[in-house]
């Protein structure tokens, strides 16, 4: 889908959108008559009859394929169409496309090659059929989600349908941010016996040339596999970048709070677009601690971003005030701790609508899945940089960019005070996160367990989790979910995030944490 960018989702369903498909690929093959012989392969969505009739009726939908084209001196000389269409995880291929799977093989340089994309791959009847009309390279075409571990798991996957077929192997992958996902890059090569011949760098578009001597492709460049906090953190400032730049944005606005996870997103921020496109607000209350005030200025100085203050205590007043007629008197409940994140959403949400940019929310994945954020609050953003990054990856990646700094002979990014101080929404007086939640160490390993690897209650029990926890966090992940619909879209580095990945009902009797803890 090179041609459109993955996943177009349901423009796939809009016949105008299939037909400038089609326009733009035949004006694409004319371009290449300028540079005859130069073989071209090319993703896009295909439908036959491109300019028919493709409205969809109640009972019929119309053909497409999820396709590739060759395009050599002038014109379109054949079509692929993927045989292997994915519906797990965050694909939704069986919605749009029709399984084709004919082998496309063409020659170049008396070498012939034949055509799989992405999917096809990762199975081996696609590749068997391309060896059975005669290929003798598989290149493959590859649009294929990042989370961490993914980039290992491709290369050892396509290693072993190399050493099946007797195929080398050119895997092309796409890279950049497209909504929620991120895609990686790393496009590499193999030879027949799948060994890594080539690899282009991850998270940033290259040119990766691979010379073959017959079909068998020569050692080229070889970048290395990144770290998995380097990874993370590529992944984090990619998608940042190009949901922002993609969708026209001036810049952004982060509301800093002087804990880790603001910091950790203006961090984020301020590699992705520089620091004359990041604005932070402080907005303390009654009960911020004066060094949240201190080392948020101080970060932010660091930095050089644009850092402003707005004191919510008279707003915070006058809510009150106004309110305390119609509300059973409970000074320091939930009511005014929401109160607070509320006054600081609308505040922001005034400053982007002023100035066009768009505002970062700050919470991560611990708080989403228990639902410690508020709606219309600390969770009102356009854009949620950390919804996949639990609180001790957050951590994690704080102390990983502050070496990185050091290493460079840099002064630290993040405050070394924002990231060993207790966790605080600072909504109450002398108030932690773990007066709500268990410690982050054992609710990170327990949602990993159940959300991410689908463990039982049982099983969580029997791997030592007290049953008491295990009982409370699974009811906040299922009590949460009206939460997390309303949340703003967010980078996935993980095989299971929130949105795409997370596809569970608002309403429902089943209670999974109250009748399974023993099944």
């Amino acid at each position: 889908m090179a041609l459109c960018g993955y996943p177009p989702e349901d423009l796939l369903l809009r016949p105008a959108f299939i037909r400038a498909c089609a326009d733009e690929l035949k004006r694409l093959a004319q371009e290449l008559q300028a540079y005859p012989g130069l073989a071209v392969v090319v993703g896009h969505p295909h439908a036959p009859g491109a300019h028919a009739d493709l409205r969809t009726t109640a009972t019929q939908q119309p053909l497409r394929w999820n396709a590739a084209s060759l395009l050599r001196d002038g014109r379109v000389e054949a079509t692929y169409g993927k045989l292997e269409l994915p519906n797990y995880q965050v694909f939704d291929e069986r919605r749009y496309f029709t399984s084709v799977g004919e082998p496309v093989v063409f020659e170049v340089g008396g070498v012939r090659c034949g055509i799989n994309i992405c999917e096809d791959a990762w199975f081996a009847e696609a590749p068997r059929r391309a060896r059975a009309a005669g290929a003798e390279v598989l290149l493959v075409l590859n649009a294929s989600p990042f989370h961490l571990g993914k980039a290992g798991m491709r290369e050892a996957v396509m290693a072993q349908r190399c050493r099946e077929t007797g195929l080398a192997l050119v895997f092309a992958h796409g890279v950049g941010g497209q909504d929620e996902l991120v895609f990686d890059g790393g496009s590499f090569a193999l030879d027949a016996d799948g060994r890594t011949v080539a690899r282009a760098p991850q998270f940033e578009p290259a040119l990766l040339l691979v010379a073959f001597d017959g079909a068998r492709p020569l050692a080229g460049p070889t970048a290395p596999m990144l770290p998995r906090e380097a990874q993370a953190w590529r992944a984090l400032v990619l998608g940042t970048r190009d949901y922002v730049d993609k969708n026209g944005f001036p810049g952004v606005i982060i509301g800093l709070s002087g804990g880790v996870d603001s910091a950790l997103v203006l961090a984020v921020a301020v590699d992705a677009l520089g620091a004359s496109r990041v604005r932070t607000v402080m907005m303390p209350s009654p009960y911020t601690a004066q060094m949240s005030l201190d080392d948020a200025a101080q970060m932010a100085q660091r930095l050089g971003v644009r850092h402003e203050l707005l004191d919510i205590g008279p707003m915070f007043d006058a809510f009150r005030a106004t309110l305390r007629p119609l509300l059973e008197a409970r000074d320091g409940d939930t009511t005014e701790e929401n109160l607070q994140a509320r006054i600081r959403g609308t505040l922001l949400m005034a400053l982007s609508n002023n100035s066009g940019a768009i505002v970062l929310t700050t919470g991560n994945k611990s708080e989403m899945a228990t639902g410690y954020c508020t709606l219309y609050g600390d969770m009102a953003g356009g854009f949620a940089v950390i919804k996949d990054v639990t609180k001790t990856l957050v951590w994690q990646l704080a102390r990983w960019r502050n070496a990185q700094a050091q290493a460079a002979g840099e002064a630290e990014v993040i405050p070394e005070r924002i990231i060993t101080r207790p966790p605080s929404a600072e909504l109450r007086p002398d108030q932690t996160d773990q007066d709500s939640l268990p410690p982050y160490d054992q609710l990170d390993a327990l949602l990993e367990a159940y959300l991410e690897n689908d463990a039982s209650p049982r099983q969580l029990i029997e791997a030592g989790a007290p049953r008491a926890v295990v009982a409370q966090v699974l009811r906040l992940v299922r009590i949460n979910e009206y939460k997390r619909r309303q949340a703003p879209p967010g980078v996935r580095i993980t095989h299971r995030a929130f949105g795409r990945d997370w596809r569970f009902p608002v309403t429902s009797h089943w209670r999974e944490d109250e009748h399974s803890m023993i099944d």
